[in-house]
């Protein structure tokens, strides 16, 4: 099975993402000119900071002692200071864990950064100052500078699908099966990051090390809270009780978005990438589902990544076109009948070998293997 790295090797050599990175580099190197330091607490590296080469460098959101920034500034680095009083770190080097999302949520949804992300969005997002939209895309740059660091070298399959499924059906414990069996199969999965289908997949995925009986019990915890409506806190808490009860467990990314703030990340994706932009999340989880994409049935929104995949497979504009499969024929042929578009789209183009309907959840593995995936 294959193991996504906490923190894949870097594009860029010259990024410093924590303070192991950096006392590494100052101790391996003896110099920080040229290299970039992201979001990494320096307050106690007063004495390395002024005792090393920093010409050219840059440090984006670094707390450090004021006599260091100014002798920093005196070689020629730039530096951006950290953003006082907002609820997340513009510049972060790394993608969310659901630890960092949720943490404070014995004290209520509401008081998570998660949701306090979110409730700034809010308060921002109509107001049109440039300030906060700057923030917003400096932020949304620096969560997908990450993700691509963590995803160098893996086999993406995205698992795209409903926000209604529900804890507890049926449909949820089949897209649960779909993500395990992925992830046992080597690829990493990769969701919307929200509830319903995404989740059901994440869930997969992490239960992916453990034996046949943990995913049964789990679902059978989590179907005590069906739904993240009336209660996010009761939902998010019924998932921390399984990640409680079954530590360790596999790894997938999760890629939601504040822009539907309303519904929560699922605390199941071992590592999210979160936007405020939802094009850009939308895009980006498409994009990096290098190994092809399974729909499961949904509404609306799946509609739309279904042809949002279909287009540069269409024009072949990242390469080769990449597995689109399509669960349940009733639902794409009948009650959102998109699977007779994508085949006539498809006709006679090279990414007509590379799509496949399929009426069972089970089988959807096997179809992307059969394409190719």
């Amino acid at each position: 099975m294959q193991t996504m790295p906490a923190h894949a090797a870097h594009h860029n050599d010259r990024e410093i993402e924590t303070l192991e990175e950096f006392d590494a580099t100052v101790s391996a190197r003896g110099t920080l000119a040229g290299f970039r330091v992201q979001a990494v607490d320096l307050t106690d590296r007063t004495r390395e900071l002024l005792t090393t080469d920093t010409a050219g460098a840059v440090f984006l959101g670094c707390p450090m002692r004021e006599d260091a920034a100014a002798k920093i500034r005196t070689d020629g680095a730039l530096v951006f200071p950290p953003v006082p009083d907002l609820p997340f770190d513009p510049y972060r080097g790394l993608v969310y864990s659901p630890d960092e999302l949720f943490a404070s949520l014995a004290d209520g949804y509401e008081a998570t950064p998660d949701a306090r992300a979110y409730a700034w969005f809010q308060r921002t997002k109509a107001d049109g100052d440039v300030y906060a939209s700057m923030l917003r895309a400096i932020h949304d740059d620096s969560v997908s500078d990450a993700l691509d660091e963590l995803l160098a070298g893996a086999r993406v399959v995205g698992v795209m699908g409903g926000h209604a499924m529900k804890r507890g059906t049926q449909a949820y414990e089949g897209a649960a099966r779909l993500g395990r069996e992925l992830a046992r199969t080597g690829f990493t999965v990769a969701t919307g990051g929200g509830p319903g289908a995404m989740e059901a997949a994440n869930l997969g995925a992490y239960a992916a090390p453990h034996d046949g009986e943990m995913l049964s019990d789990a679902l059978r915890l989590l179907a005590k809270a069906p739904g993240f409506t009336p209660s996010i806190t009761e939902w998010a808490a019924a998932a921390f009780e399984v990640r409680a009860r079954w530590p360790k467990g596999g790894r997938s990314v999760g890629i939601p978005t504040w822009f539907y703030g309303h519904e929560p990340p699922n605390p199941f994706a071992s590592h999210i990438a979160k936007y405020f932009a939802n094009a850009t999340r939308e895009d980006g989880l498409l994009a990096r589902s290098n190994a092809g994409v399974v729909f499961l049935p949904g509404a609306a929104g799946t509609v739309q990544e279904i042809f949002d995949n279909a287009t540069p497979n269409y024009y072949e504009s990242r390469g080769e076109p990449t597995p689109m499969v399509l669960v349940d024929r009733a639902h794409w042929t009948e009650k959102l009948p998109t699977w007779p578009l994508l085949q006539s789209l498809a006709r006679g183009r090279s990414m007509e070998s590379r799509i496949a309907l399929v009426d069972r959840i089970e089988e959807a593995p096997e179809a992307l293997k059969r394409l190719g995936g």
